[in-house]
């Protein structure tokens, strides 16, 4: 655990500390049916005869169509839950001096156009314009239903399980990336390749419900899924076996990388196993079905691979060929780390 004077980078709360302070500070309560845990994409309460599953996610550093952003981060939670997301709350703080009514328009405009996509209602939030802030910072509240029966769990997985991707990894992070660095991209890739990076937020778009609904009507035991976000890929599946409490093989050579975020990757120097995900479905499935997920998926003309299985040994392993290593770690996303270098080299 970190030293409590250590300052801490940008980006998620290192897994040790925050599952610390889960264990100290939270409280129990008959209804909430799964809580707060590393790993889990949102919560599920018992109200009547439904599971409320609630999830909160802010959007902090994507400018480019962030209503967009949001409203399909937190459905993706949401979904991943096995609930049907329904009603959101939007927190809106704009910056002191940069904001005009055009812009607060337009963040509406993406909010409401991209929350009409998928079937949720905005039903309310708070809009200010704040001191102190040098772009735009939304911050979602969504609530979805289904049936108790229904939510999904990762703790119910076992060693064996297979665990299949879908789509490919660091959609958002190199839509992200094809819009802020595109000054040191434009001359080093293809306009083409650039061009189709730029516009990956609606092609192949980062909303994780279409795979999920591709596993779930091919009737696929579904053990569990994770939606990877800050961190990247290979954060999630450490996150993955965390909540399932069992470890985990991956097979490096399967997790299918699209060119485009190859191709900035490695001009900008950066793992994109630790990029920014969303836009993947992480799914953990009974081994049996695995294949039955694979096919189902490309028929629904999404990419898809098995890219690893649970383990009983509670390790988090990558397999390239012959050579096994624990799965790469990352202090900071790599979007972040990127962000930052870049700021400093220009003070």
């Amino acid at each position: 655990m970190a030293n409590r004077d250590e300052l801490l980078p940008a980006g998620k709360l290192p897994g040790d500390l925050l599952g610390n302070l889960l264990a100290r500070y939270l409280t129990s309560d008959p209804a909430v049916l799964i809580g707060p845990g590393i790993g889990r994409d949102a919560a599920a309460i018992q109200v009547d005869d439904t599971a409320l599953v609630v999830k909160t996610d802010p959007i902090t550093f994507a400018t480019n169509d962030a209503g967009r952003y949001l409203v399909n981060v937190n459905a993706n939670d949401i979904t991943c839950m096995g609930a049907t997301p329904r009603w959101l709350l939007v927190t809106s703080l704009f910056p002191d001096g940069k904001t005009t009514p055009a812009m607060v328009e337009e963040t509406f405009a993406s909010l409401a156009g991209a929350a009409s996509e998928i079937g949720i209602t905005l039903v309310g939030g708070h809009t200010e314009i704040t001191i102190g802030l040098d772009r735009l910072i939304l911050v979602g509240q969504l609530i979805g239903t289904c049936a108790p029966e229904d939510l999904y769990d990762l703790s119910r997985a076992i060693p064996d399980d297979a665990v299949l991707l879908a789509s490919g990894i660091a959609i958002e992070g190199t839509s992200i990336l094809a819009h802020e660095a595109r000054d040191q991209l434009v001359d080093r890739i293809p306009a083409d390749v650039l061009e189709s990076a730029s516009r990956f937020l609606e092609s192949p778009g980062i909303s994780i419900i279409p795979a999920a609904r591709a596993l779930q009507q091919a009737g696929v035991a579904i053990r569990g899924l994770h939606d990877p976000t800050e961190g990247g890929l290979a954060t999630a599946l450490g996150e993955l076996a965390a909540a399932a409490s069992l470890g985990i093989d991956v097979d490096g050579d399967a997790i299918p990388v699209r060119p485009e975020t190859q191709a900035i990757c490695d001009v900008l120097g950066i793992d994109p196993l630790g990029l920014i995900a969303s836009g993947a479905l992480l799914a953990v499935v009974d081994g049996a079905d695995a294949e039955r997920g694979v096919a189902a998926l490309h028929d629904a003309g999404i990419p898809a691979a098995i890219i690893g299985r649970m383990t009983a040994e509670p390790t988090c392993n990558m397999v390239r060929g012959s050579r096994r290593a624990p799965l790469p770690t990352f202090a900071v996303d790599e979007i972040a780390r990127f962000f930052a270098e870049r700021e400093a080299t220009n003070d």
